[in-house]
């Protein structure tokens, strides 16, 4: 029992969250790179695709998981709890959101890739990329200048996808394609920009928490 109490009350093992974090990123720009592979190769490829979804999302869970677990056994953690939750849980969300646009690729019976998914699958992947960066900042406790940079960066790349989506979307609603083109399409459009936007949310937690931290 002691023991125990005493294992709460010390510090967990350095970098233990942050390897989790950095996990989770990981899976992200996993997910990223697959739907650029679906959207940018023949269809008959994309159930080899698809095969990846299943195991992208559980790594994504037990990143999520093992830091949450980690949470709840430790009383002293080097961040606050609270910013500990939600990047666990945001980064598990992003990767969801991903899949989900992948899979729906395959649930509408998509036929052909456009050039807005294809910029969109390059945008994204960019934004995944920024996003280990910065939580691999965090992690070796990097300047608030690097930070900084990093998080306006993940900032632009979100601001991109804002345009490639509104552009998207008044393609799609421009009276030339029947109800349900429309509807699948500003699913997957929007699936994604709202990954990119999980991205950014994320990003602006760990540039707040480095400036508390500075």
């Amino acid at each position: 029992m002691a023991l125990g109490l005493l294992a709460k009350l010390l510090p967990p093992a350095e970098n233990k969250f942050y390897n989790f974090f950095e996990d989770g990123a990981e899976v992200i720009e996993l997910s990223s790179q697959l739907f650029y592979q679906i959207v940018h190769s023949d269809l008959t490829q994309r159930e080899e695709y698809l095969i990846h979804a299943k195991t992208y999302k559980r790594r994504a869970a037990e990143a999520m998981e093992g830091s949450l677990a980690l949470l709840n056994s430790s009383f002293v953690t080097p961040i606050d709890r609270e910013d500990i939750q939600v990047i666990s849980t945001t980064l598990y969300k992003c990767t969801k959101v991903i899949l989900k646009a992948c899979v729906y690729l395959r649930i509408y019976k998509i036929e052909s890739y456009n050039d807005i998914v294809k910029t969109q699958s390059e945008v994204l992947i960019k934004s995944a990329e920024e996003l280990r960066t910065i939580i691999s900042m965090m992690k070796r406790n990097a300047s608030l200048k690097e930070i900084t940079a990093c998080s306006y960066r993940i900032k632009d790349i979100e601001n991109r996808g804002d345009e490639i989506l509104f552009n998207a979307t008044e393609e799609i609603f421009s009276g030339k394609y029947d109800a349900l083109y429309v509807l699948k399409w500003r699913n997957i459009y929007k699936g994604i920009e709202n990954a990119l936007d999980i991205c950014s949310v994320i990003s602006d937690l760990i540039f707040n928490i480095a400036l508390k931290h500075s």
